[in-house]
């Protein structure tokens, strides 16, 4: 461990700032020009530096609280509901009562402080305390201890760092951004399922697919003597499964031969996200499903999996399954009402194209995940060995995080980032067909 390593209260490398909100039914005190932000606005953010838009107080609802106008590169900290979102001010602005944020003091760098916050944050939620909500006294933020090196040593951790955030946001818009893309070829392709403009067609959809709902759970008529793993809502996600948490119950043999999953089975959400989809590759070698989930079948001479999966993607995307769910409390598909959708029924052979499209995407995102799960290691293994002082200039060099390849890896990213407004795509320039013909 290096010498530098002493640890001291924040309390003492800054000035910790509570926040307050003017009453909310005086109108004089609203849409003013002072920026005010609560914990609601960091829901969404990552990244280091927060620029976003926010509501805005007046002069005089500024002065009825004791709300603070904070300088840019201050540290924002929400301080409940939840703690731990935190970020750093790109101008001035004032908090609700839902921050504790730090103004750093000259000898503080801004996004070093940023990091080591972020480093010590699991440790400040287990202090929180209250009744209705976990919270955090501004005397609790203060006595927390951070890792002070020199000015010029938290300058450089702060790069490295700053970077390796840099790769995983990276790393997850590229996932995310992967979903969009089976989305709009679909469209691209077929056109818009509710419109029909390439004259399709129509058929309903019990006319091409063999639709079953899964096995009710009943726990009075479970014994035991015929487990089985079995598939509920919260496993299906978009074109994919979350297996983390697989359940058992009993099917006997009747239920095996009846709920059996086969590879090339599209699971349907009946509930919850109705719609939600995904195509069933034998991921576990014997699986069933619940009844909160449709199985499809295509009839192989009229549709193919891939197809109705983006057909699902759409339909759930573009608000075509509205007039077919049934809603009480939640809504539901139920399996007379999936039966009765209409939709344009393109060529056998357009589908198998696309299908073509489904397979090459589905490799790359097998690939944008393993990189993503391997920047994420990477941050938290660097910002670990940071604030153990451990992170020497060998060991920057031995994680390969700088130098042109990275650069040029992230140069999109970071143009991107001045643009205001502009989603990130790493496949920025690239034609629709060309980069999911990636292989």
């Amino acid at each position: 461990m290096n010498s530098w390593v002493n640890l001291v209260p924040l309390g003492q490398l800054g000035e910790i700032v509570s926040g307050a909100t003017p009453q909310t039914g005086v109108k004089k005190y609203w849409n003013g020009d002072i920026p005010w932000i609560t914990p609601a606005d960091l829901t969404n953010h990552s990244g280091i530096y927060f620029a976003g838009k926010l509501r805005k107080i007046t002069k005089s609802g500024y002065d009825s609280c004791s709300a603070r106008l904070l300088p840019e590169k201050s540290i924002l900290f929400s301080s409940r509901a939840p703690i731990g979102h935190i970020a750093i001010t790109t101008y001035p602005l004032c908090t609700n009562q839902g921050f504790k944020s730090i103004i750093p003091g000259k000898q503080l760098d801004p996004v070093f402080g940023f990091f080591a916050i972020k480093h010590v944050t699991p440790k400040i939620m287990s202090m929180g305390r209250g009744a209705t909500f976990l919270e955090i006294t501004k005397d609790i933020l203060e006595n927390i201890c951070i890792p002070l090196p020199p000015l010029a040593e938290q300058r450089r951790i702060a790069a490295i760092l700053t970077k390796a955030d840099r790769l995983r946001r990276l790393r997850r818009y590229a996932l995310e951004l992967s979903a969009g893309y089976l989305q709009a070829v679909f469209v691209e392709m077929f056109g818009d399922p509710l419109r029909n403009p390439k004259d399709f067609p129509l058929t309903e959809f019990g006319d091409i697919c063999e639709t079953r709902l899964g096995k009710m759970l009943d726990a009075k008529q479970q014994t035991g003597l015929y487990k089985r793993l079995y598939l509920r809502n919260e496993n299906v996600q978009w074109g994919r499964f979350d297996l983390t948490k697989v359940f058992e119950m009993d099917f006997d043999e009747e239920d095996r031969a009846e709920f059996r999953l086969r590879k090339g089975d599209v699971l349907i959400c009946e509930g919850g996200e109705v719609g939600r989809s995904a195509i069933w590759k034998d991921e576990l070698p014997e699986c069933y499903y619940q009844k909160a989930l449709h199985r499809v079948r295509p009839k192989p001479k009229l549709a193919n999996s891939e197809f109705i999966f983006g057909l699902m993607l759409c339909l759930a995307k573009f608000g075509g399954l509205g007039d077919f769910t049934s809603q009480v409390t939640i809504a539901h598909l139920t399996g007379e009402k999936l039966k009765t959708i209409v939709f344009p029924l393109p060529p056998l052979q357009l589908q198998q194209q696309f299908a073509e499209v489904v397979h090459k995407l589905e490799r790359l995102r097998v690939q944008q995940e393993e990189a993503a799960r391997q920047a994420e290691h990477l941050f938290q293994t660097l910002l670990q060995r940071a604030f153990r002082g451990e992170l020497s200039d060998e060991a920057e060099s031995s994680e390969r995080l700088s130098g042109e390849q990275f650069d040029a890896e992230t140069q999109r990213d970071r143009d991107a980032e001045k643009r205001t407004g502009t989603e990130i795509d790493p496949l920025q320039g690239v034609p629709m067909q060309e980069r999911l013909a990636l292989e």
